[in-house]
């Protein structure tokens, strides 16, 4: 994309092809979400191009799908060789990439055993499934009593199974009955985790930031007190590391901030380069083998595709390199965000290239902001009404940070009513 113009002050309105494309798309489509009134065509790097010919700089990053970029050219060109030559199999039957995507994930996690599915949502029910059997048949726990404790303020998809344990109302109201066997605790409260955990506790399934609740980070020290705790009690430490994995912290895995390893990685959205759903459980083999031939399985889990940009985002990782611009830039990007406003801003959350800004009281509802923002070519999404959430692409510059900062100032500062 041209980038001589990219970074002006105009502000864009919505335009008649872009209205009459939303228009399109809902006359047909489940009104299940609410988007922002842009619609992208293309993009390269953190830029996009709307159907209005407008570039916009893009960074909520499909929420943390997109680390490495729209079209990385390393992971464009693995997807149309792969595609050229074979791109499913189902598991009947084993194809030349599924060794080295498993090896290459294990390697990547620490860990001896992967399994491979699809989107983030179907990698957390196996997490849950595997705990419930190891559960069972290791740990030794009554048949059907089994018990995982989760945290206020989840987000890990949108499954009857995982909305049951939410405590958003958006996500659960609506949908019940829910399946039995989980306690929610307060995020962030290793007290309340203690007493919370029985003989019957399977697992605990955190988030090591919570990225949906408003880039929730946790107290210093509180993921090496979940560790202990699931040491201590006999239980396995499930990280959902699908928004806070792959570099989006500063490290590769959110755990790391802490030196924490837990017993099952759960891993997607990055894994897929942005380009196919790609998710994936690791463990160790006295986890991992309590499933066997039968019990658990996808159809287009670990499919060559699937494999072949998997192990192509590994091998992005193993250079360290996104890993250090999302620490030097994640820097810049909290530096710059603390010099926001004063009054505007009650507070600025997270690690590495990921930041939920969180309003003030008084202050228009996120989503509003993001409207404004939108007008000043800046892609970000709300999570929930009073906090804006920021997760640009890992190969953003530093000088287009800076731009969608000062932005976001001016659109904290326009006149209240309206988008601009």
């Amino acid at each position: 994309m041209p980038a001589g113009d990219r970074l002006d002050t105009e502000l864009v309105p919505v335009t008649a092809a872009t209205a009459a494309e939303l228009d399109r798309g809902e006359a047909h489509s489940a009104h299940n979400y609410s988007p922002l009134p842009v619609v992208i065509t293309s993009g390269r790097g953190a830029w996009v191009r709307g159907v209005d010919g407008v570039d916009y700089l893009d960074v909520l990053a499909g929420y943390s799908a997109l680390n490495f970029g729209h079209a990385h050219p390393e992971l464009v060109e693995v997807a149309r060789e792969q595609i050229g030559r074979l791109t499913l199999t189902s598991r009947a039957f084993q194809h030349d990439r599924f060794a080295t995507f498993c090896a290459d994930v294990a390697r990547l996690c620490g860990k001896d055993a992967v399994l491979p599915m699809n989107t983030g949502a179907e990698a957390v029910e196996t997490a849950l499934k595997l705990a419930r059997k190891w559960g069972y048949e290791v740990k030794g726990v009554p048949a059907d009593r089994a018990e995982v404790v989760t945290f206020t303020g989840n987000f890990h998809g949108r499954t009857i199974g995982i909305v049951g344990f939410s405590t958003d109302p958006d996500a659960r109201d609506g949908f019940g009955p829910f399946p039995p066997g989980f306690v929610s605790v307060e995020y962030g409260d290793l007290d309340r985790l203690a007493d919370a955990i029985t003989d019957r506790t399977v697992a605990v399934l955190v988030e090591p930031i919570q990225g949906e609740a408003g880039v929730r980070v946790p107290p210093d020290g509180y993921l090496a007190g979940v560790r202990r705790l699931c040491d201590d009690r006999d239980v396995l430490m499930l990280a959902d590391e699908i928004q806070s994995g792959l570099g989006r912290t500063g490290y590769t895995f959110a755990c790391d901030h802490e030196q924490v390893v837990p017993d099952v990685y759960i891993l997607g959205k990055a894994l897929g380069g942005g380009i196919v759903p790609v998710s994936a459980v690791a463990a160790d083999r006295d986890v991992m083998d309590v499933l066997r031939p039968g019990q658990h399985g996808s159809t287009f889990g670990g499919n060559p595709l699937a494999c072949a940009l998997g192990s192509a985002v590994v091998r992005l990782l193993e250079t360290g390199v996104y890993q250090r611009r999302s620490r030097d830039l994640g820097d810049f990007l909290h530096r710059e965000l603390r010099q926001l406003p004063a009054g505007r801003v009650a507070q600025v959350r997270g690690r590495g290239l990921w930041a939920g800004v969180e309003l003030a009281a008084g202050e228009p509802p996120a989503r509003v902001i993001c409207e404004r923002l939108l007008a000043r070519r800046v892609l970000a999404k709300d999570a929930h009404e009073g906090t804006i959430r920021i997760a640009p692409p890992l190969v953003i510059e530093e000088a287009d940070l800076a731009w969608a900062v000062e932005r976001l100032g001016d659109a904290l500062t326009a006149a209240d009513g309206g988008p601009f």
